[in-house]
């Protein structure tokens, strides 16, 4: 019951009065410095994503005023549907290799809020089903791509309420934020608006990106 509730909530976001913040429109075959692949979460309304990807974009063009940014938001549902994750998964993976042809010296940063952190998880081979709104693993990094990913940026993960994370190559790259009290990423969790509080850790995000890039 709480995370059909938590979902619902995320459903009517755009009436909890948070303000969006500026974000560029999504941009794909642009030879930055940097690519920011952002999937937002379940019904999440904004560019990136209202209240990870848009805040998370901003933070990291006041912080990493050295470099061209650019950004792509994920191509998929994030509804409630079967296959939404599956088609994340997809979709980013695509992105970023056809990005890695056409500019070979653009890294990526990663960022994935609550669905759209199942969406990430996939891709870089740690399977999601099982979790909430997650899938099993369609596509994952080449090899050749991992040392272009930068940094990895989860926010609300589902699968951390299953006691899993990210593991392997992309572990020392990857901050993964859970509220306490956050239903969809703490097992027991009772704090629905929990998951609906990420922005405040938009600025942390950035200064963990901007450390590794």
């Amino acid at each position: 019951m709480r995370i059909r509730l938590c979902l619902a909530a995320l459903s009517l976001v755009g009436g909890v009065g948070l303000t969006a913040l500026s974000a560029p429109a999504a941009s794909a075959a642009t030879c930055s410095d940097i690519d920011v692949v952002a999937a937002r979460g379940t019904f999440e309304p904004g560019t990136l994503g209202l209240i990870v990807g848009d805040p998370v974009y901003s933070a990291l063009q006041r912080k990493l005023t050295g470099k061209k940014l650019s950004s792509y938001a994920v191509n998929y549902p994030a509804d409630l549907s079967l296959t939404s994750a599956a088609q994340g998964n997809a979709d980013l993976v695509n992105h970023v290799k056809a990005q890695a042809a056409a500019c070979p010296a653009q890294r990526f940063l990663l960022v994935g809020y609550s669905q759209g952190a199942n969406v990430v998880d996939n891709s870089l081979g740690i399977s999601s089903a099982g979790a909430v709104v997650g899938s099993p693993i369609v596509a994952t990094l080449p090899a050749a791509v991992e040392p272009k990913v930068a940094a990895v940026l989860l926010f609300g993960n589902p699968i951390r309420a299953l006691g899993k994370s990210v593991t392997g190559v992309y572990q020392s790259r990857t901050i993964d934020f859970c509220a306490d009290g956050d239903p969809i990423c703490e097992n027991g969790g009772d704090d629905v608006l929990a998951h609906l509080g990420y922005t405040s850790d938009a600025g942390a995000a950035a200064t963990f990106a901007a450390s590794r890039v």
